[in-house]
């Protein structure tokens, strides 16, 4: 039974960029196996173990594995489902607007929003608008407008036209007349509990009832800061079903200065005003946004209604829930001024640019984004789609190194010296890598006593004994069949001498020192590479301080 499950177990294995899929393969012994159903939990219980397992090999190892075993399994291609992404009521060409506040650079969840406004926009032809919603001054961070065009542009999305909320202040204040002259606005100074009270039994504020003239003059009044704690509103229906709903702002006041336009404006539009005003101006045919904005896109109808205005294509999709990392930006940046975190590309950080550090490739996440698609359900991102999107990019070209980590010294006895030369890339020709043994290595896992092991691509060794940080072993054979047989487990090294030092920082933002094989030094600044058995990293940082350290970001397995 286990040598049959080590075959679909190492065959989801590598259909999966290197993590089998226990289930999956529960499913495929069943089928193909009926006279195994009747033992079903000791066969799923196997597959947990035999995939703990093969989870610790390289993706070269299981290849080599199956190989062997039953190559017939390796021609099995897997399949992936495509799903056609299409909008409604589509007449010609498109335009869509991508409309983050400038806060701070985009984030996983930005790019959502990013991608398929992005995506349809090429499908159908049109324009994709940039709208940087900066009419709150108590949210906008300066760096953050050329944050954001740089994070778009490094998802290849192609801004069609920019436009920022701030420069057209007169545009929305034209606008706000006009209902105010049309009798569907108004001035409102109302004590704001006082308000809410007699909102909340669908009853009309005292200020409700002003005339046209009444409004204009205290409309001018804000305006010239001759006016405090008052607020525009729009008139709704004040019974309406959503508390929310009734007659809500559309104007307040904000003392605050603007760091783009300093104190030249004191009031300042809501959302549930300048989105619809901006959506009309500026031809928007589609919206795409989550269903937590359901009431904002009711609001918004009234102003449509108003003006008698078209209203665009509204697409409600579920919320997109991404657990495991930080996704605030007021945190992220308290957590940046307090020195908690490196900055915005924290490995710890959702941002784009934390994950651009890490060796994630944009086609990743673009695709990771289609694939979640506009559907109205709520969805949970899997990190591990991501990751098995991004190996299958990556792998390609990503050349092969060993790397150990809170190394420990191994010296094998009796084994003659020589050197292993082994290639860069199992499928191109990358180059290849030298790796001089010469009875001593670095190693970073925990051996134990009369056990059987294998240096990766060098030879079988048995621990003879373990004194502090090194490791006594003697050379037992070079044949893997014999390692297989004994169960003995694999093990990566790298040769003391010449070693680099080498600094992993993984996803928490801790540092693990280590060695890698003297290779290693050849290696690019922002080349991405792939440590045998241990993960995919990018290279960020060559030092020379009397002696080379390289520092990396770990990606993912």
């Amino acid at each position: 039974m286990r040598e049959i499950i080590l075959k679909y177990v190492l065959q989801s294995a590598i259909l999966k960029g290197g993590k089998p899929h226990p289930k999956g393969v529960m499913g495929k012994i069943m089928a193909d196996h009926p006279h195994l159903r009747g033992r079903a939990k000791e066969v799923y219980n196997l597959i947990l173990e035999v995939s703990k397992e093969v989870e610790s090999m390289s993706l070269e190892e299981q290849r080599r594995m199956l190989e062997e075993i039953a190559p017939e399994m390796l021609t099995e291609e897997g399949g992936e489902r495509k799903r056609e992404l299409a909008l409604r009521n589509v007449r010609g060409n498109v335009v869509m607007r991508f409309a983050p506040n400038p806060s701070g650079p985009l984030h996983l969840g930005h790019s959502r929003a990013a991608v398929l406004n992005d995506y349809f926009v090429k499908k159908y032809g049109g324009k994709f608008i940039l709208r940087l919603e900066d009419t709150d001054p108590k949210r906008v961070l300066p760096e953050a407008y050329e944050m954001i065009e740089e994070d778009l542009e490094w998802l290849n999305i192609e801004v069609g036209e920019k436009v920022i909320q701030s420069e057209r202040m007169e545009i929305y204040y034209h606008h706000c007349e006009r209902l105010i002259e049309m009798g569907h606005a108004y001035v409102c100074q109302c004590d704001p509990e006082e308000f809410r009270r007699l909102k909340n039994q669908g009853i009309p504020c005292r200020c409700r009832e002003r005339s046209v003239e009444e409004n204009l003059e205290l409309w001018e009044r804000m305006l010239d800061n001759s006016l405090e704690g008052a607020v525009v509103r729009l008139k709704t229906d004040i019974k309406h079903k959503n508390p929310s709903v009734r007659d809500f702002p559309i104007f307040r006041m904000e003392d605050t200065p603007h760091p783009r336009t300093g104190d030249r404006y004191i009031v300042y539009p809501l959302m549930n005003f300048s989105v619809p005003v901006d959506d009309h101006l500026l031809g928007i045919t589609h919206v795409l946004r989550g269903k937590d904005h359901i009431v904002n896109t009711e609001k918004q109808r009234y102003i449509f209604q108003y003006f008698q205005w078209e209203m665009p294509e509204y697409i409600h999709y579920g919320i997109l829930k991404i657990e495991g990392t930080v996704l605030s930006t007021s945190k992220m940046y308290q957590g940046i001024l307090k020195g908690e975190y490196r900055g915005w590309d924290d490995p710890r950080l959702g941002t784009l640019r934390a994950l651009r550090r890490r060796g994630i490739r944009p086609e990743a996440i673009y695709r990771s984004m289609l694939e979640i698609g506009i559907k109205p359900a709520d969805v949970k991102y899997s990190w591990e789609n991501l990751y098995a999107i991004n190996r299958e990019i990556v792998d390609k070209d990503a050349k092969r190194f060993f790397f150990v980590e809170n190394p420990k010294r191994l010296k094998v006895l009796g084994a003659e010296p020589k050197t292993v030369y082994l290639r860069m890339h199992p499928d191109r020709d990358l180059g290849t890598r030298e790796l001089p043994f010469e009875g001593e290595v670095y190693i970073s896992d925990d051996l134990e006593v009369n056990k059987m092991y294998r240096l990766m691509e060098l030879c079988n060794i048995v621990v003879e004994k373990i004194e502090g940080d090194v490791v006594y072993a003697r050379y037992h054979s070079e044949d893997f069949r014999i390692l297989r047989r004994k169960r003995g487990k694999i093990i990566h090294w790298v040769p003391v001498k010449d070693a680099v030092k080498t600094v992993v920082v993984d996803t928490e933002g801790r540092e693990r020192p280590g060695f890698a094989e003297k290779d290693f030094r050849k290696v690019d600044v922002d080349e991405i590479v792939q440590f045998e058995r241990y993960g995919f990293a990018r290279v960020d940082e060559k030092r020379e301080n009397g002696e080379l350290e390289i520092i990396c970001y770990f990606a993912h397995k």
